[in-house]
């Protein structure tokens, strides 16, 4: 090429630059700008006093999604627009093609938190008899996961099968599946039985989430439930991180497996000289008064009778577990400060008896209760 000809073709050149800089910074323009107005008004729309939560919840998701998925499709849709040659044309169709499958998938992520919201906002896992929403959330919180795993999956399938490349290496691949799934499956056991564990869990829900459990001899409620571990929160904000295979494999307890009420039980240890009654009048005079009591059960039983005492057992009812804890501490303090005060002579003691001498020496004999 001769320097007439590169002089001729610079500006040609140039020409087709600016051209297509023009196109593109037009289409992202008129996406923002697109963006602008449907936020613009669903801000405006959200100001009213009653405006419903969907339109909250889409304003909080999808903005930040909407600002590059509505620029780049606008710009896919003026693409064919730009003067370039069939190589630069493909190299950028292949950019703008990757990114919005991209930005696509990451609106879809954000339209699940607008669902779950949604769900969340229908059925409050903060009421008091909660047994079917906790349901409900266990299952969600796995499906979600998935849903989301699955888009990221398929985003970043179609980015990749988009590449001729890649799309050989694939159908390689596939020819050596059944060998490739033999070693995997061997080198990924454990994580494949907590992923069908977690199946389990979700849709048998042998636990659920907010559930008291006593796991590993600590008290606590689920506080996460995801593809490979349960979170537990322990009752002194520590956190218990237990494999899901854990609760297929091993037992535990669980205090809301179909309600959340629950018995308290309080051991007072007394001497055979205390009046049962009296005791018993007390507590039920103190219970029948306590906010933490659903009335459902008040009892007093003297359960054993040891050498030197008896064992009084009180049994009271409460609506869920952390109530009946309380209630329990607070029964225990209230009847110990009974006796306390009224029948001092009946906590526990030892006794000494001593026999009048039966010669000029003497001789002691002790009884011990």
């Amino acid at each position: 090429m001769s320097s007439s000809d590169l002089g001729l073709d610079l500006p040609y050149r140039l020409s087709l630059v600016l051209d297509t800089a023009a196109v593109v910074l037009g289409g992202l323009g008129l996406g923002l700008l697109l963006k602008w107005l449907l936020f613009g008004l669903l801000r405006v729309y959200n100001r009213r006093p009653d405006a419903p939560l969907l339109t909250q919840s889409v304003a909080r998701w999808l903005s930040a999604p909407s600002a590059w998925f509505l620029p780049v499709l606008a710009l896919s849709f003026l693409l064919p627009l730009a003067p370039l040659g069939p190589k630069p044309f493909e190299v950028l169709r292949r950019v703008v093609e990757s990114l919005l499958i991209s930005t696509f998938a990451w609106g879809l992520v954000r339209t699940v938190n607008v669902v779950e919201d949604l769900v969340q906002e229908h059925y409050r896992l903060g009421e008091a008899d909660n047994l079917r929403v906790r349901k409900l959330f266990t299952q969600l919180q796995f499906v979600r996961k998935l849903v989301v795993s699955l888009i990221v999956f398929l985003a970043v399938a179609l980015i990749l099968m988009s590449f001729a490349t890649v799309r050989k290496i694939g159908t390689g691949l596939l020819t050596s599946a059944g060998i490739v799934s033999v070693i995997v499956g061997f080198a990924a056991q454990r994580s494949i039985g907590n992923l069908l564990a977690g199946f389990q869990i979700a849709f048998t829900q042998p636990i659920r989430l907010d559930d008291v459990l006593v796991v590993e001899g600590e008290w606590g409620r689920v506080e996460e439930i995801t593809f490979t571990y349960v979170v537990l929160r322990i009752w002194d904000e520590r956190r218990l991180v237990l494999p899901l295979n854990y609760f297929i494999e091993k037992p535990f307890q669980n205090w809301t497996r179909t309600t959340s009420q629950l018995l308290g039980t309080v051991f007072i240890y007394t001497d055979y000289t205390l009046p049962i009654d009296a005791v018993r009048q007390e507590l039920q005079r103190l219970v029948a008064a306590h906010p933490l009591w659903d009335k459902r059960v008040c009892v007093l039983q003297v359960t054993d009778s040891k050498e030197r005492t008896l064992e009084l057992r009180i049994l009271v009812s409460a609506a869920n577990s952390s109530q009946a804890f309380d209630l329990r501490c607070d029964v225990r303090e209230r009847l110990v400060g009974f006796i306390q005060q009224h029948y001092p002579e009946c906590l526990p003691r030892t006794r000494t008896t001593v026999d009048a001498p039966a010669a000029p020496g003497f001789a002691v004999s002790s009884v011990a209760e």
